[in-house]
């Protein structure tokens, strides 16, 4: 699979995992709606390193986002290194069954809102930077 084909691949299931998380978010399932926020987050910075790297185009085995940005080489603003870090916790909060419980107690309709605005901020950026040539 060359470069572009990978990003596009990322980008695919990026998508999908959109839908999903706007699914999730209406059906009120709010801390497996973050889970899957997480996730468009990660496959859209694995599309960009794809994107960037032609030679060696499979992204780190990783989950960590700011560690993505890093190896993307991308320059990330404070507020967007914060709102990564949040993202970032979305990952391990929804997976774990030790962290569900606090997690789903920390996912009111308000915090999901916020984080949601937050995640479609990202997206919207990181789509921006997947389509600039």
């Amino acid at each position: 699979m060359n470069n572009i084909d990978l990003m596009n691949y990322w980008i695919k299931s990026a998508d999908e995992d959109y839908k999903v998380m706007n699914v999730l978010y209406k059906n009120k399932k709010n801390s497996y709606c973050l889970f899957f926020g997480h996730l468009i987050i990660e496959k859209l910075l694995k599309a960009l390193y794809a994107k960037n790297n032609k030679g060696a185009p499979h992204a780190p085995k990783t989950h960590s986002l700011l560690l993505l940005t890093e190896k993307c080489n991308l320059d990330v603003s404070e507020e967007q290194v914060k709102k990564l870090k949040v993202i970032d916790t979305f990952n391990i909060g929804a997976r774990y069954d030790d962290y569900k419980n606090s997690f789903n107690k920390k996912c009111t309709s308000e915090y999901t809102s916020e984080q949601i605005r937050n995640i479609k901020e990202v997206r919207k950026w990181l789509k921006e930077l997947l389509i600039e040539k």
